[in-house]
């Protein structure tokens, strides 16, 4: 039994090591670019140090107590959201960290831990009967949603608002929910989106009336992404790179933010095209293993909390390997386990410890 753990561990041990070990190559050759990236390459040995002990000492976790004080956690990240937009470090036109002089700590990566968490525990006790009770349902989950995604919409933080209603869609999808009102909420999802995109290309007048010139020049700058020197700059580094390379010193062209948003471009900077594979090839096992923990978990909130996660972080490998690739706006969504980051890499180990418990608590069950 021990054995036939290990081996199932290994199809997403085994890809992790992978990407981290890409992510810390990637770091350190992005000293070489600019000074701004110096310390990168030391943090995020810092940070994938915590991770490993967050998983280490997975077996700590008390699942149950997580989901019981998941609605604390919830409202402890609501006030951190509110806190940041007041107090917060000002980067980029943006207002979403917390400058704690030696590192910076981003609210909205922890409130997508403490949101799954929540929503997954308040939708798994749920059993609605009659329409009105699936009413009064969407309309608590959409105040648990609405909540958190104004407050990250005036940061802004386009991506952390993408992920919630990835979360939670996922979670509605497997939860006790009739499919209709899935169907019905899309629907009325396309149309809006429909009416918005109508009123930006034929109605611009109305739609700067309605809401605003800076959020239009917003919309604007999203839209308009593929004339950008990011984009631009990181589709030449893909498309000139070799199969194969090696080398950490050499910067090649320049890409703004390359560490973060486009670790992906970087890395065929570092490693060539065999680089940019063995990311793809990583993630493709990873995924597997994910999907694989989501039909082996029964309970219903751990279910719905797994399956929430495995949306979320396919979701975060498309879109970002889109930016860096020209077919996707850029909205600031980090490669897992790849790119920088001190919360987004935090989170995620947090997650995966998570899981963990998750497996460690039914392999205890099976013993008995």
């Amino acid at each position: 039994m021990k054995r036939k753990a290990m081996i199932k561990n290994l199809f997403w041990i085994l890809p992790l090591l992978v990407l981290m070990s890409i992510s810390l190559l990637v770091m350190y050759h992005a000293q070489f670019i600019t000074e701004t990236y110096a310390n990168h390459f030391t943090k995020q040995c810092l940070w994938f140090g915590i991770g490993i002990l967050l998983l280490v000492f997975s077996f700590l976790i008390q699942p149950q107590k997580l989901f019981r004080f998941s609605f604390l956690l919830y409202l402890v990240n609501i006030l951190l959201l509110v806190l940041v937009l007041f107090i917060g470090k000002d980067a980029n036109g943006s207002k979403a960290w917390f400058d704690l002089k030696y590192f910076t700590f981003q609210p909205s990566e922890f409130m997508k831990l403490s949101y799954t968490l929540f929503l997954a525990h308040f939708v798994a006790r749920q059993k609605p009967k009659t329409w009105f009770d699936e009413l009064k349902f969407l309309f608590i989950v959409f105040i648990i949603y609405i909540i958190p995604s104004v407050l990250v919409f005036l940061e802004p933080d386009t991506g952390a608002i993408l992920f919630f209603t990835v979360i939670t869609f996922a979670i509605l999808a497997f939860s006790a929910l009739r499919k209709r009102w899935l169907v019905l909420l899309s629907l009325i999802f396309l149309a809006i989106v429909g009416a918005f995109f109508y009123c930006y290309f034929f109605q611009k007048d109305f739609l700067i009336q309605f809401i605003g010139t800076t959020f239009f020049y917003r919309v604007d700058r999203l839209l308009n992404f593929r004339s950008g020197m990011q984009i631009e700059n990181a589709m030449i580094a893909i498309g000139s790179a070799p199969f194969f390379r090696f080398s950490l010193t050499e910067t090649g062209i320049y890409i703004p933010e390359a560490p973060t948003d486009f670790a992906f471009a970087l890395t065929s900077n570092v490693l060539g095209i065999f680089g940019n594979v063995l990311i793809l090839l990583s993630f493709l096992i990873f995924d597997f293993a994910l999907i694989s923990i989501c039909k082996k978990t029964t309970k219903k909130e751990e279910r719905l909390f797994v399956i929430a996660f495995t949306w979320m972080f396919i979701t975060s490998q498309v879109i970002n390997i889109s930016m860096n690739l020209g077919l996707f706006p850029i909205i600031g969504i980090p490669l897992p386990f790849v790119s920088y980051g001190g919360s987004s890499t935090i989170v995620l180990f947090l997650f995966l410890a998570i899981l963990l418990s998750f497996q460690r608590k039914r392999s205890r069950k099976k013993k008995r």
